[in-house]
């Protein structure tokens, strides 16, 4: 019976070993590709405005932008940081003058402001900070969304590894059409890259549609302080709307001194 006992054990400690530890702080690494809104987009040439699309507008702006992002996460908490968040502006010079004909100079000019979201995985929200830069004044700024439930959420047996978990593959309708959803339950929280795509429980590792995608590359487990990922309380606590409001006149501000500064 003694050895029986040990035996049982021995089998007990070795299914445990084989399980994979969940961490409980670390960071997701996605890569992403998102389809530019063309109609947002702002040409300015010699001073002059022009639409996407129009005779006057380069033919060779790309409608894709891709770019890295990493979820750092701490207990009930984590924070999405992107990397080249940053305005590249492209100058192109035009007429006889000279330079006319020339490549486009690509400056990375930065932004008129900071912007994080941060995730509050308890209470199933969203909190994004904004940092208005003006002149030598930085005034800070905070608006929270709750976590959007998107019906008709259809998941399937269908499995596969996602930087080494196992994901479950689920389709929702969303946004006028069909996005395909991977997450894993092997997390300890739940969180999606996308509000509107979280299930109910698990972490989404992979997005796919016809206009964004999210893929995880990479899950580290390391030592994360939870102050470092939770939002400044010290910030001015806004509606989401004004936060849009601050946000566009922060970018029309940066336009026009753009267009005062580009060459005629």
């Amino acid at each position: 019976m003694k050895l029986l006992t040990m035996l049982a054990a021995g089998i007990a400690t070795l299914s445990a070993g084989l399980v994979k530890a969940q961490p409980a702080s670390g960071n997701i690494t996605y890569e992403a590709m998102q389809k530019i809104d063309m109609s947002q987009m702002r040409i300015v040439i010699n001073g002059q405005e022009v639409k996407p699309g129009s005779p006057d507008a380069p033919a060779d702006i790309p409608d894709v932008r891709s770019f890295s992002m990493k979820l750092t996460f701490a207990g009930n908490y984590g924070k999405e940081e992107r990397e080249g968040a940053n305005m590249v502006v492209r100058r192109f010079v035009g007429g006889d003058g000279p330079g006319a004909g020339a490549a486009p100079q690509v400056t990375n000019l930065g932004r008129p402001f900071d912007e994080t979201v941060y995730v509050d995985m308890a209470d199933k929200k969203y909190v994004t900070v904004l940092a208005v830069k003006k002149d030598n004044d930085t005034k800070t700024y905070r608006a929270e969304k709750t976590y959007v439930k998107t019906p008709g959420w259809q998941d399937s047996d269908q499995t596969k590894k996602i930087a080494g978990f196992t994901c479950r593959k689920a389709t929702v309708p969303f946004r006028n059409e069909t996005y395909t959803v991977w997450y894993t339950t092997d997390l300890p929280f739940t969180y999606s890259p996308i509000n509107g795509l979280a299930p109910e429980k698990g972490v989404v590792l992979q997005i796919e549609s016809n206009r964004e995608s999210f893929r995880a590359t990479k899950v580290d487990q390391k030592s994360v302080s939870a102050k470092d990922v939770q939002p400044n309380e010290q910030a001015l606590t806004v509606t989401q709307e004004q936060l849009d409001d601050l946000r566009h006149k922060a970018l029309a501000d940066f336009r026009q001194r753009m267009m005062a500064d580009e060459p005629r």
